[in-house]
């Protein structure tokens, strides 16, 4: 497959997605162009950071992950001065 195929090929995939799928499509197409120059950041973490962030990655993916909103909530609720 030649680079025109690939783009279109690309292309098609990237338009038939829903608006959440396109948005985290988004961010991974960033996270690759400019991984090169940010690769130092993840380079500079402990293994314990790096284990605690793909440990997290594979929560979400999961589908462990908690809606900021109800975070929120849950500890206004328990920490208001009532």
């Amino acid at each position: 497959m030649d680079t025109s195929e690939l783009k279109l090929r690309i292309f098609r995939e990237i338009d038939s997605l829903e608006h959440g799928k396109l948005q985290e499509v988004y961010g991974y197409l960033q996270n690759i162009v400019r991984g090169a120059k940010e690769l130092g950041e993840w380079e500079s973490l402990s293994t314990a950071q790096k284990g605690g962030i793909q440990e997290a990655i594979t929560e979400l993916e999961e589908g462990k992950g908690l809606v900021n909103e109800e975070v929120i909530t849950k500890y206004r609720k328990k920490y208001s001065d009532d």
